[in-house]
């Protein structure tokens, strides 16, 4: 099992100063890269990897290069972003080339680079290096809810979040007021509503398969956070639930 904990507090955003001169708010956004030059000559990122770059509602970035994510306030006045020195970041296990895309990424956003926004189209330029990116809805425009099978990614509990092996395994498809599924180990079925972003799971029944070991721990964290009142939100072909402080983030699957 791989553990993800946070680095460090996220502290409060103090000011946004005047983002009009970099061409709009980036409040509520989120941006993929398009290409990356350094010197004027292309970069090429690890391959099936780009750079996400999240502005939050309430003044959070929360970046990725293809394995951890950065977390820290944002300052957005007078054309640069100003992240703060305590990032919270992710500690999932990374091939070398993703660990030292992580660590390209992480120098750019801590040398407050300038940004221009034009349309929906993000460019970030820290000395020769420049990520053009294009707003996530044009990219990868959100996936439906119902219909799309969503397999499990990473449990949240509190400040941690885990991502077993073969949890990909364990997933749910949402059709009318029907949820159908597998935890991994025993096929699952039960009763849903939907609302505006709430999910209300009624009983869900299993077959009676054994569970030992991880299985049973997989099974038992996905059927925990199928209960009752949860909110979702889709992402692109991410799906994520919460209740409280705990939750569970699927990704889209065929």
């Amino acid at each position: 099992m791989i553990a993800v904990a946070a680095a460090g507090l996220l502290l409060a955003l103090t000011g946004c100063g005047n983002e009009s001169t970099a061409g709009g708010s980036l409040k509520g956004k989120s941006y993929l890269s398009t290409a990356v030059t350094e010197d004027g000559k292309p970069k090429q990122l690890v391959p099936n990897s780009r750079v996400r770059l999240q502005f939050t509602d309430d003044g959070r970035l929360i970046a990725d290069a293809g394995c951890n994510s950065i977390q820290s306030p944002v300052d957005t006045g007078d054309g640069k972003l100003s992240l703060d020195d305590q990032l919270a970041v992710t500690a999932m296990g990374c091939d070398q080339p993703r660990h030292a895309q992580d660590g390209w990424l992480t120098k750019i956003l801590l040398s407050e680079p300038a940004w221009k926004l034009a349309g929906d189209r993000l460019s970030i330029t820290s000395g020769g290096t420049t990520i053009s990116l294009t707003d996530r809805r044009t990219v990868e425009p959100d996936l439906a809810l119902a219909g799309t099978k969503w397999s499990l990614d990473t449990v949240i509990s509190g400040e941690s979040a885990t991502h077993q092996a073969g949890s990909e395994q364990a997933w749910i498809t949402l059709n009318g007021e029907r949820v159908t599924g597998s935890t991994g180990c025993n096929e699952l079925q039960g009763t849903v509503a939907r609302a505006a972003g709430t999910l209300t799971f009624g009983e869900i029944a299993t077959t009676r398969r054994a569970c030992p070991g991880d299985a049973g721990k997989l099974e038992q964290s996905l059927l925990n956070g199928l209960k009752g009142d949860v909110s979702y939100e889709i992402d692109a072909n991410r799906l994520n639930l919460r209740a409280g402080e705990n939750g569970l983030d699927f990704i889209a699957t065929r």
